[in-house]
C-alpha cells in the first residue's frame, strides 16, 4: 500500500524539504498552501519529476471547510490516507502581550492551534482502526519557543506551540491503541523566509551547534516519525536544535 500524507504549509522552508523527502522515501504527497500557489506547484513538479507523485491543494488552516475539502480531494486523487504532517503555522505580530488585541490572537490560534487539531481530526477519522481504517502516523511540527517563551516578541507564538505540545500529548495516547502514532518536531532557528536573515544571524550566535538548521535536518526528523523505523515512538516530542533546550 503506497503511503500518502498531507504536509500543511507544504510549499515552502521546512513543509517543501519534507514533502520532497517523503516522495523520494515514496509517498504520494498532498502539497497545501494557503497563498503561494507558484511555489507549491513547483515542489510538485519537482517531485513529479522526479519519479513521484504529489498534487497542490490550497486550504486555509483557519477553515474547516477547506481543511475537510483538502483530505477530501487528497484522498480522491491520491487514495487512503497514511500520514499528516502539521506543519503549517504563523508568527503573527511581533509584539508585547499587552500589545496584542484579541483579533490577533484569535487568528494566531485559529491556524496554529485549531487548524492541527481539525487537521488531526479529519486524520483520525480516516485512519483510526476504530474507524475501519489501517492505521497511520501524524507528526506536529511545534518549535523549541515554546520552552523559551518569546518574550517581547513572541509570546503568543510560543504559547500556540505550547499549546500543540500538550495537545499531542493527549492524542498521542488517545489513538496508539487505534494504530495511530501522534509525535512531534521541534525545530529550533530554521534557515526558512520565516524568521528574516537579521534574527537568523541573531539568534545562530545562541546555539551551541554555532548554526541555525536547514530545513532538510528538520525534514529528516520528521520523515523519520512517519516511517516503519519510528513503530514504537508514540508521544515523543524530538527537539532538533542545535544542541539548545
Amino acid at each position: 500500500m503506497t503511503n500518502v500524507t498531507i504536509v500543511t504549509g507544504g510549499s515552502r522552508g521546512i513543509g517543501a524539504a519534507t514533502s520532497k523527502l517523503l516522495a523520494g522515501y515514496g509517498h504520494a504527497v498532498c502539497v497545501n498552501y494557503v497563498s503561494n500557489a507558484d511555489a507549491a506547484n513547483t515542489v510538485v513538479a519537482e517531485i513529479e519529476a522526479a519519479g513521484g507523485k504529489a498534487m497542490a491543494f490550497k486550504a486555509d488552516m483557519a477553515s474547516e471547510a477547506e481543511i475537510v475539502a483538502m483530505f477530501e480531494a487528497c484522498e480522491k486523487q491520491l487514495g487512503p490516507i497514511t500520514g499528516l504532517v502539521n506543519n503549517a503555522g504563523i508568527n503573527g505580530n511581533r509584539k508585547r502581550v499587552e500589545e496584542l488585541t484579541p483579533g490577533e490572537i484569535q487568528a494566531l490560534l485559529n491556524t496554529n492551534v485549531m487548524g492541527c487539531m481539525i487537521c488531526a481530526r479529519e486524520a483520525i477519522k480516516r485512519m483510526s482502526t476504530k474507524h475501519g481504517g489501517q492505521g497511520g502516523a501524524i507528526v506536529n511540527v511545534s518549535s523549541g519557543s515554546a520552552n523559551i517563551g518569546n518574550p517581547g516578541i513572541g509570546v503568543l507564538y510560543a504559547t500556540s506551540k505550547g499549546a500543540l505540545n500538550s495537545f499531542s500529548i493527549g492524542l498521542s495516547q488517545e489513538v496508539a491503541a487505534e494504530g495511530i502514532r501522534v509525535n512531534v518536531v521541534a525545530p529550533g532557528m530554521t534557515r526558512t523566509d520565516m524568521p528574516g536573515a537579521d534574527r537568523i544571524a541573531e539568534q545562530a550566535k545562541k546555539i551551541p551547534m554555532g548554526r541555525v538548521a536547514e530545513p532538510d535536518e528538520v525534514a529528516e526528523a520528521i520523515c523519520f516519525l512517519l516511517s516503519d523505523k519510528a513503530s514504537y515512538i508514540a508521544g515523543a516530542n524530538i527537539r532538533v536544535g542545535g544542541g539548545r533546550p
